[in-house]
């Protein structure tokens, strides 16, 4: 059994074809699949994917780009009740797209990590060229993985001292994506959790598609080579790490 623990099924490029995505993925041995949200309507989207699906679960929050949008966080917690919502996110800091409000986004970080601490929920953290705030925010050790992990295999070590998982998805696939491949080589399985970022960053061989859940086969198969293992025995392990870390 695999899981995509980071998907957007909330997207609307999925929504006229979501039936036939999630029997595929099922097909393909995806048994679970986490839903992201980035703002309150893609939050409220993924919960009602959750209940819809029962392959499907759910994380709430708000992405570091959106926090200059005047959003007061009123609406966060009271999804954290909601049946199969099993994470606080995508929340973090991102100083790739938004140079302006990095202040701003450290605050709101903070905020979600509280709430999240609150209601005894992980996190899933987006982090793009901001690898030192968020190692100084993330010191405070909540359970957690960063998602679609952009850093060196030494940024690598040092996230999975504190605790948490490091997400990998397609990239891992690309012929250029050295530096990725060599956290892979550098990081236990027992600390890697499988995704997709769908509907970005489409793995080979569907490289340049709309990504989907079933393709996160591709990042398993990946992973097995790059450790020189049995691709089944790679799966069991990454599907526990997400048991661990979700609770699912």
């Amino acid at each position: 059994m695999i899981v995509d623990t980071h998907i957007h099924l909330n997207d609307a490029r999925y929504q006229e074809i979501l039936d036939e995505v999630i029997e595929e993925a099922l097909a393909a041995g995806v048994s679970k699949m986490i839903i992201s949200g980035y703002d309150r309507k893609s939050s409220v989207k993924a919960v009602e994917l959750a209940h819809k699906y029962d392959a499907c679960y759910a994380a709430v929050g708000l992405h570091p780009s959106e926090v200059h949008k005047g959003d007061s966080l009123g609406w966060l917690e009271p999804l954290l009740g909601e049946e199969k919502v099993v994470a606080v996110g995508e929340i973090g800091l991102d100083y790739y797209w938004d140079k302006t409000h990095r202040d701003l986004q450290i605050e709101f970080f903070k905020k979600q990590i509280a709430i999240a601490r609150k209601a005894n929920l992980p996190v899933v953290v987006h982090s793009r060229e901001a690898a030192q705030d968020t190692y100084n925010v993330l010191k405070e050790k909540i359970p957690g993985v960063l998602h679609c992990f952009p850093y060196s295999p030494e940024m690598a070590v040092e996230f999975v001292k504190l605790g948490y998982y490091l997400g990998i998805g397609g990239v891992v696939t690309f012929k250029n994506a050295r530096v990725l491949k060599e956290v892979v080589n550098a990081i236990d399985l027992r600390h890697l959790l499988t995704e997709t970022d769908g509907p970005y960053l489409t793995p080979e061989p569907h490289r340049g598609k709309l990504n989907k859940p079933a393709y996160v086969k591709y990042v398993v198969e990946k992973i097995a080579e790059i450790k020189g293992m049995n691709a089944g025995v790679v799966a069991d392990i990454l599907y526990q790490n997400a048991r661990n870390l979700f609770k699912i």
